[in-house]
């Protein structure tokens, strides 16, 4: 009984051993039948490149778009307009819509200011009268372009005639910021000015790019002193422009175009500052970036506004061979964003200052007139 169990066994055994050859030899017929041995390798090792070589490039561009986020590049997973409105949402800035990319006037979904009235989708002051047209002109790598606006003699004369002084309680001292604060606080100038930056915003949605255009613009505008003058307590002052007329003007000096650009900068998120340089008399502005490219380890860079220059270039000889050496007061005018890490203007201010320090030679020369044409740059500054 037990033998024929076990010769059951082996007979079962071999018959399911046979079953799996003849399945095999099926399959390798079939096989042989589509597709001989060799191309099929041959198959194999293309597929198995071409696999690969898909796997490096999302490898690539996965690579490169971490790569854009560290750098702080404006990579939008999200659609969004020049102030980082999403489409089809209200800015912040009243009366704008973003749509498609540009923040339009749209006062009847967004409403308007509570110093301005609507009329239809614009939102209107009531110094909007006497306007003129003006044209600022800025350069952005080397190509010089143009900005249309226009301006009002309503609210200049509205600024002229605001009390100049600051009225304090007890011993209460008055500080710089608080006139720096006052001149850009001022709400009727507020929202005339404020479509100058949106103006700005619907040229690019890369940030950098919109404080290489607000710069370039201020500096662009004519230094030159206010003709106006203001009499207090029986003694004879030179008036001291607003940051609106300053535009108006096409006209400004260093203190009055700094606080133009310190508005510009500020309502586009950054985080700005005053130098005031004491021995020197002189003004300009800082805007929060990386400590090792800021003034003094302070933490903000440099940004001369008298004439046009790099930013992050301390090194500027002023008229008469005056430098700026004094320690600067610095002064806090907001919160807000910093430039980033790899800004092409670091390296270019660090090359103007060699060639001041090491004179000209025809290579740099060269390298001179290049930056001189990429930033539209001058030889003197005037300082005040």
């Amino acid at each position: 009984m037990v033998r024929v169990r076990k010769e059951k066994e082996e007979s079962d055994s071999k018959h399911t051993q046979d079953v799996f050859k003849n399945f095999f030899n099926r399959s390798k017929r079939k096989k042989q039948k589509f597709l001989p041995n060799n191309e099929f390798s041959r198959a194999r090792k293309y597929l198995i490149v071409f696999a690969a070589v898909v796997c490096f490039l999302i490898l690539v561009i996965a690579g490169g778009y971490l790569f854009n986020v560290a750098k702080g590049k404006n990579v939008q997973a999200i659609p969004v307009c020049g102030d980082n409105s999403f489409y089809g949402t209200c800015s912040l800035t009243k009366p704008y819509f973003c749509s498609d990319g540009a923040l339009l006037e749209k006062a009847s979904v967004c409403g308007c200011p509570e110093v301005l009235r609507r009329e239809g989708d614009k939102c209107i002051s009531d110094y909007q009268n006497s306007s003129k047209e003006i044209t600022l002109k800025y350069i952005l790598r080397g190509k010089e372009k143009e900005i249309d606006y226009v301006v009002y003699e309503g609210l200049v004369n509205y600024l002229f005639n605001l009390p100049k002084g600051i009225n304090y309680n007890g011993n209460e001292k008055p500080f710089r910021r608080d006139f720096k604060l006052k001149n850009l606080d001022e709400k009727e100038q507020r929202e005339l000015l404020l479509p100058l930056v949106v103006k700005i915003q619907n040229l690019t949605l890369v940030k950098e790019d919109q404080v290489r255009i607000a710069v370039s613009l201020v500096q662009n505008i004519l230094y030159a002193e206010s003709e106006k003058t203001f009499i207090m307590r029986n003694v004879v002052f030179n008036y001291s422009r607003y940051p609106y007329e300053v535009l108006y003007d096409n006209a400004g000096i260093c203190g009055e175009k700094s606080e133009l650009l310190a508005f510009l900068l500020r309502e586009m998120g950054y985080e700005v500052v005053f130098f005031y340089h004491a021995d020197e008399n002189h003004e300009s502005v800082g805007i929060k970036c990386p400590a090792k490219e800021s003034l003094n380890g302070t933490g903000y860079c440099f940004i001369e506004t008298t004439g046009q220059s790099i930013i992050t270039d301390d090194s500027i000889e002023y008229v008469g061979g005056i430098r700026l050496v004094s320690e600067p007061e610095v002064v806090l005018i907001s919160i807000g964003d910093s430039l980033g890490e790899e800004l092409y203007e670091y390296k270019d201010a660090d090359s103007m200052e060699r060639m001041r320090n090491g004179g000209i030679s025809f290579f740099r020369s060269i390298k001179f007139n290049k930056l001189k044409k990429k930033y539209g740059l001058v030889d003197e500054y005037n300082l005040g």
